[in-house]
């Protein structure tokens, strides 16, 4: 009779035991999944740079081959090993200047000025922080474009080569900025006047004259002067201003006689013949 009884509602819920093979089964994608992670855990570890610890010497020795060699990116990285293994030695502060010639060197300017302003901020009193504001100068002189293209950049220049002069008067580096700046004034006096040529052909006299007047006022050092003083004689005689046309060449002919935008500026306004001196240049005086 017991073994004709059924299992009620009430009895306990009876469970199969998987065959060993069966449970094998069953785990066999977790052993994939635990494996692949294994594997990747591995790789990574073997990515990731052993750290050594080197005497510092040793440390900048290395970096200042690596500079050497040309391998401008692998001896910035080696400099700023230097300051992360021994950030209290001295070798340390000079490495982080290190840091950001290589960078330099390697035309990764960016790299540099950051580099250069960190270093600044640290170290605004150590003897070498005159050639970081030399560096960071040319930084931006060194990616003077075109002056067909955007000129931020030099402005960005004339900028730091400014705060080089003024910070550092009598230094090697100043000299050398005095220079850059003279070249970088042509360059921004150069984009000046192309921008003035482009409106004076399409007839946009006034705006032509807005360009050219810059250049005589703002760059009155550059080989660019002449040029925009005659140009200025031209647009205002295409406007019917004729006096204003003869006092710019008169300026002309007073500073650069001898240069051909003169007799260019001459011709256009009498081109049969000379006015007399003395009248010529009292327009120049009195304007």
């Amino acid at each position: 009779m017991l073994a004709m009884m059924s299992i009620s509602a009430k009895s306990p819920r009876l469970f199969l035991v998987p065959s060993l093979r069966s449970f094998s089964r069953l785990l066999a994608p977790f052993r994939l999944l635990v494996l692949g992670l294994l594997v990747l855990t591995a790789g990574c570890a073997s990515d990731k740079e052993e750290y050594v610890e080197k005497p510092v010497e040793e440390l900048y020795n290395d970096a200042f081959k690596l500079l050497n060699d040309e391998s401008y990116t692998k001896a910035a990285k080696a400099f700023d090993e230097v300051e992360r293994q021994h950030p209290y030695s001295s070798w340390a502060t000079r490495a982080q200047l290190m840091s950001a010639y290589s960078y330099y060197q390697g035309n990764q300017f960016d790299d540099a000025l950051v580099g250069l302003d960190r270093y600044i901020q640290l170290h605004p009193s150590n003897k070498d922080v005159g050639y970081a504001y030399y560096l960071k100068a040319l930084c931006y002189y060194e990616q003077i474009a075109d002056v067909g293209r955007d000129q931020a950049t030099t402005a960005q220049a004339l900028h730091a080569l400014n705060d080089v002069v003024n910070r550092f008067p009598n230094t090697k580096y100043a000299r050398d900025a005095k220079l850059k700046i003279d070249l970088a004034n042509d360059h921004l006096a150069g984009k000046e006047m192309d921008v003035g040529r482009s409106y004076e052909r399409s007839k946009n006299y006034l705006a032509a004259i807005g360009r050219y007047r810059r250049v005589v006022d703002d760059f009155q050092t550059t080989s660019h002067v002449p040029e925009a003083l005659e140009r200025l004689a031209e647009c205002y005689t295409a406007l019917g201003m004729h006096d204003e046309a003869r006092k710019v060449t008169a300026v002309l002919g007073y500073n650069y006689q001898s240069s051909e935008w003169y007799k260019s500026g001459y011709t256009l306004l009498q081109p049969a013949e000379e006015p007399s001196r003395k009248s010529f240049w009292g327009d120049f005086l009195t304007w």
